[in-house]
């Protein structure tokens, strides 16, 4: 059985704020790949994808950035597109064509 280890990485946000992203501990990674689960079921209506994958970001800030968990409006202003697409692949610990791969 491979194993790989992940080094963390450093991401900056819209406002300029670094956050250290790795995979998730398996207590976020639960609620994180659940909420996951549902972007395929929606993935022909932007919005409600759009709205998942933010969650999904929600969920892993409480590791990356707890203050920044609480509070999905201000959440929302700091994340781009491509800044949401990267927190995800971390947070699940693969690339997000696996993840969602992996789910179908």
């Amino acid at each position: 059985m491979a194993t790989t280890t992940y080094e963390p990485s450093t991401l900056t946000l819209i406002d300029g704020t670094k956050i250290e992203v790795r995979p998730l501990k398996i207590s976020l990674l639960r609620p994180f790949m659940k909420k996951f689960d549902g972007v395929a079921a929606v993935a022909d209506d932007n919005e409600k994808s759009m709205s998942l994958l933010v969650e999904c970001v929600q969920i892993a800030m409480q590791q990356y950035k707890p203050e920044l968990a609480g509070d999905l409006a201000k959440l929302e202003e700091v994340l781009d597109l491509p800044t949401v697409y990267k927190i995800v692949e971390a947070a699940s610990g693969g690339r997000l064509s696996e993840v969602t791969d992996a789910l179908n």
